[in-house]
């Protein structure tokens, strides 16, 4: 795999955690485990990958970890404030319960 198709998929699996994140109290438990939870998930990725560890590729890891995480947070609140939505701490939950009402 290239470092843009490992970094896409680490974003990806950032979403769901950025959406948690945004949920929870700032600096509790659940909050540092919504942000450290996807550390061994990526590090998996890069080893399955076969990325390797040159240093070039840390910004874009770094990059697409925390893009995937502000993105998250960012839907949460977008999601949260529209009105007659109920949003909870899961973004998978939120999609499949919301647009099954609709």
């Amino acid at each position: 795999m290239n470092i843009l198709s490992v970094a896409f998929i680490v974003f990806i699996l950032n979403l769901p955690f950025g959406y948690w994140r945004a949920n929870v109290r700032k600096f509790s438990l659940a909050w540092f485990l919504s942000i450290h939870a996807p550390v061994p998930l990526v590090i998996a990725i890069r080893i399955l990958s076969g990325l390797g560890w040159q240093f070039i590729t840390f910004p874009i890891m770094i990059t697409a970890f925390f893009g995937g995480q502000f993105v998250g947070s960012w839907l949460h609140r977008m999601r949260s404030t529209r009105s007659g939505v109920r949003v909870s701490s899961c973004l998978v939950w939120d999609l499949l319960s919301n647009d099954q009402k609709s």
